[in-house]
C-alpha cells in the first residue's frame, strides 16, 4: 500500500497555488500549540453541538499539513486558540518540499497527516483513494468551490484568489486629476491611451513586469488557455500538435497586451534582473500604475509605505468574449481529510469538526479574513475583507466574474513555458518562436 501511495501521489500535480507562488523563504515543521486540560473536552462538546457541527466528544489529537508558508504564524496561533476553546490539540506542520513530494514522504512512512492543505489538482488525483468523503458536511451547501470527484465532496475550499492587472489608483489620479475607474479600461485601446496620459503626465514608465517563471507561465500565459469555453479541447489540440498559436484568437489577444506591458516596463532594459520586491515597492509607493499578479501580493505590498486606491482589474483586451471584464480565479488550497487506516474515526470526526469551526464560528471567520487577509470561499462568511487586492477579488466573486482556474497542468509546465516567457520578455525570441516553443511543450508531453 506504501509503495502505491507513494507512485500515486509523486505522480500528481504539483502545480504552484494562486497564493503559494513566489514565496522566497521556507520555515521547517514546527507543532502549533501544547495540550490543553482534558477537562474542556466537555466544553468543546457542547459547544460544537450548539453550532450544529458534530463533535468527537474527547480531546482528541490530530495533525495538519499548512502549504501556504506565507500564513504559517497565523496557523500556529490559530491552532493554540483552537485548542483553548475546544479541548482539540492540534499541530499544524509546513515544508517547503512541493506539496506532492511531501505527501508522499508522510505515506510512505504510514503517518499521514490527518488534514492536508493540498493544490486542486492533488484533490483530483489523490483524494479518490485518499480523501474522506465530505459531503453529508453543513458547509458544502454554502459555497461554490467544493471538489467534487465521481459524487463525492472531496476538497473544502481554504479561500478564494485571482489574478488580473494590479493598479494604484492615487499614482493615475495624481496625474490625470480624476479617479480611477477600472470598467474605462477594459479595451486594450483605451488602456494604452491611458498609458499615453501617464508617460505624458511624467510616470515614464508606468508597468511592472514579474520575471518569475510561475508569475509568467503559470499565471499569465496560463490564461491562453482559461479564457476559452472548452479549455480541454484547446489543451488536446495542443497536446495532438494540431494547434497554431500564431493563428489562435486568444494566444494574439494576451500576447498583444503583454506587448504593451513589455514596452511600458519599468525595467524594460533589464528585464529578467527586476526583483519582484522592487516591482511591488514600486507599485506600492505609485511610482508605477500597474502591475500584473493576484491577490496575495498583498502580503508583499503591504510591507511598504503604499498608498490608497490600490485594487485589481482583468486584463485589458481588445475582445468580445467578456473576458475583459473578468479576473481569473476561484478556490486556492483545499483541506483534504485522510480516509487512510492510519486515521481512526475520532481523528477523522475531530478534522471535520476542525473544518466546520472555520466555516461558522467568528473566531474562524475572523482568522480567515482578519488574521489571513483571505477572501473567504463561504456565503455565510460576511465579514470585510481587510486588504484593497481582497477586496477587489471578493467584488468579482460575488458578482460571478471569476473565469474558473485551470487545475490540470503538467507539473513541469510553469517552468518550461515560463521559461520560454522569460525569453520573450527579454526580446530572445519574437511571438512566433514563443508559440513554437510552447507547441513543442505540450507535443513532448506524456
Amino acid at each position: 500500500m506504501n509503495k502505491k501511495a507513494v507512485a500515486i501521489v509523486l505522480a500528481a500535480s504539483t502545480a504552484l497555488s494562486l497564493a503559494a507562488c513566489g514565496s522566497s523563504t521556507s520555515s521547517t515543521g514546527t507543532a502549533a500549540a501544547t495540550s490543553a486540560a482534558a477537562a474542556t473536552a466537555a466544553a468543546a462538546a457542547t459547544s460544537a453541538a450548539a453550532d450544529g457541527t458534530a463533535s468527537s466528544g474527547a480531546a482528541a489529537s490530530i495533525t495538519l499539513f499548512n502549504s501556504k508558508m506565507e500564513i504559517q504564524d497565523q496557523f500556529e496561533t490559530l491552532t493554540d486558540t483552537y485548542e483553548k476553546a475546544t479541548g482539540v490539540h492540534v499541530e499544524c506542520y509546513y515544508s517547503s518540499d512541493t506539496v506532492a513530494s511531501h505527501i508522499a514522504s508522510k505515506y510512505a512512512a504510514n503517518d499521514p497527516y490527518t488534514i492536508m492543505m493540498v493544490d486542486a489538482k492533488d484533490v483530483y488525483s489523490l483524494g479518490p483513494q485518499y480523501a474522506a468523503d465530505l459531503s453529508s458536511e453543513k458547509w458544502v451547501s454554502d459555497t461554490n468551490y467544493a471538489i467534487q470527484v465521481d459524487g463525492k465532496t472531496l476538497g473544502f475550499p481554504f479561500c478564494v484568489e485571482a489574478r488580473g492587472l494590479m493598479y494604484n489608483g492615487d499614482a493615475i489620479k495624481k496625474i490625470t486629476g480624476e479617479d480611477f475607474d477600472p470598467t474605462k479600461y477594459e479595451t486594450l485601446d483605451s488602456f494604452k491611451e491611458l498609458l499615453a496620459k501617464l508617460v505624458a503626465g511624467g510616470m515614464a514608465s508606468p508597468v511592472g513586469i514579474m520575471k518569475e517563471d510561475w508569475s509568467l507561465g503559470a499565471h499569465y500565459f496560463q490564461e491562453v488557455y482559461e479564457e476559452r469555453d472548452d479549455v480541454d479541447s484547446f489543451i488536446s489540440s495542443l497536446k495532438a500538435g494540431t494547434e497554431d498559436l500564431t493563428k489562435d484568437a486568444k494566444f494574439n489577444s494576451l500576447m498583444d497586451t503583454f506587448d504593451v506591458l513589455k514596452e511600458n516596463n519599468y525595467a524594460k532594459d533589464s528585464a529578467i534582473s527586476a526583483e519582484r520586491e522592487t516591482s511591488e515597492m514600486k507599485l506600492a509607493q505609485g511610482d508605477i500604475a500597474f502591475m500584473f499578479g493576484g491577490n496575495w501580493d498583498w502580503a508583499e505590498i503591504n510591507q511598504y509605505d503604499y498608498t490608497d486606491g490600490i485594487g485589481m482589474m482583468p486584463v485589458p483586451q481588445n475582445t468580445d468574449d467578456g473576458s475583459n471584464t473578468k479576473l481569473v480565479g476561484g478556490g486556492s488550497k483545499y483541506f483534504m481529510i485522510d480516509s487512510s487506516d492510519a486515521t481512526n474515526d475520532a481523528e477523522r470526526q475531530a478534522a471535520k469538526d476542525f473544518l466546520n469551526w472555520l466555516v461558522s464560528d467568528p473566531q474562524g471567520q475572523s482568522f480567515l479574513v482578519n488574521d489571513c487577509s483571505l477572501v473567504p470561499a463561504f456565503k455565510s462568511n460576511t465579514l470585510a475583507v481587510q486588504d484593497p487586492l481582497g477586496a477587489s477579488v471578493k467584488q468579482y466573486a460575488d458578482a460571478g466574474n471569476l473565469i474558473a482556474n485551470y487545475n490540470y497542468d503538467p507539473d513541469d509546465h510553469y517552468s518550461k513555458v515560463g521559461a520560454s516567457m522569460q525569453k520573450y520578455l527579454a526580446d530572445q525570441i519574437d511571438r512566433a518562436g514563443l508559440a513554437t516553443e510552447v507547441e513543442d511543450y505540450w507535443k513532448s508531453v506524456k
